[in-house]
């Protein structure tokens, strides 16, 4: 039951991610840098954009509605942890190596919430990782 509840608030997380998501074009005046890209340029963010949120209430629906049979070990929802463990790391790992923000943590707020979405990162990471190999096993 325990597994459960650790993915039942991996599901969650995920909509809290989307929703930190929807903060995000205003807090680095996302409008601003678009406006000098050619509309296709411009329009394949916004497409890009929605497909990320898409996938995060996704991956939470996923999670939320599988729970029982990822803490159960069931093999496809094993192979979904392993999916999700591995899309989380990469992103961890883009966000550490890749995405430079600091000039647009202005605030104890934003930097706040910066790291706190990293924590989101790393739990979702771990969780998903140790469910693949731990499923049913607990």
């Amino acid at each position: 039951m325990k597994l459960v509840l650790w993915l039942q608030i991996a599901a969650l997380l995920h909509l809290v991610l989307m929703c930190a998501g929807l903060t995000m074009p205003r807090a680095v005046k996302l409008s601003t840098h678009l406006a000098g890209l050619p509309p296709f340029i411009r329009n394949l963010f916004w497409v890009y954009y929605t497909f990320i949120a898409s996938a995060l209430v996704g991956f939470a629906a996923l999670t939320w509605f599988c729970a029982d049979a990822m803490a159960a070990g069931v093999p496809a929802a094993r192979a979904l942890c392993i999916f999700l463990a591995g899309f989380w790391l990469l992103r961890l790992l883009a966000a550490i190596f890749v995405f430079d923000v600091r000039s647009y943590l202005a605030n104890w707020f934003y930097r706040l919430g910066y790291h706190s979405i990293n924590c989101i990162f790393v739990y979702l990471t771990a969780i998903y990782f140790w469910i693949a190999l731990k499923g049913g096993t607990l």
